[in-house]
């Protein structure tokens, strides 16, 4: 029997090793847009939470551009925005104070790249979260998905008292399954 190595296993080290306080923070008192909450959950193909995942997430600010070298008007970006954020899965899944993002040209509707990471998958994977409240088949990603399955991609909004959350699972595998894109 062959030995097992570091590199055939991935996990579990996100909650200690990559996940560090405030990191699922994107915002601050200047930050300009619409305040937000993004939670979820990472779920396995038995439906049930995977404490241990990572989720990424990355996005344009409230006027639909990134502090990123490779958007053009990166230098107009807010600067008060993070626009990358981490944060575990322990406990009730994944949270990020955030801002709903503006539309990022050719797309006139707003979304979110995600990475998620988790134990036992070697390559990370890659999808979008899209909003309840915006018609997404404006967008010529979303437009292109199966039209059952692209409903995987939709955070469903939520107006509570301490302000608007919107909610997504993200499904590993199994019936209903997240859309994960190769890229």
């Amino acid at each position: 029997m062959r030995a097992q190595y570091p590199s055939q296993t991935v996990g579990p080290f996100f909650a200690f090793a990559l996940v560090r306080e405030g990191g699922n923070v994107l915002v601050n008192e200047q930050t300009l847009g619409e305040r937000i909450t993004l939670k979820g959950r990472v779920l396995d193909g038995d439906n049930q939470p995977v404490d241990d995942a990572l989720v990424e997430i990355w996005q344009a600010d409230a006027q639909g551009r990134f502090r990123h070298p490779a958007d053009p008007q990166h230098a107009q970006a807010d600067p008060h925005f993070k626009g990358f954020g981490r944060s575990g899965t322990t406990g009730e899944g994944f949270c990020f104070q955030t801002i709903k993002p503006g539309p990022v040209p050719p797309s006139p509707v707003p979304c979110i790249a995600v990475r998620v990471f988790a134990r036992g998958m070697l390559i990370h994977a890659v999808t979008r979260v899209y909003f309840s409240d915006h018609d997404n088949t404006q967008d010529p990603v979303f437009a292109g998905l199966d039209p059952v399955r692209r409903q995987t991609l939709v955070a469903q909004r939520c107006e509570l008292p301490g302000g608007v959350v919107y909610r997504w699972d993200i499904r590993l595998q199994g019936e209903g399954e997240t859309i994960f894109f190769d890229l």
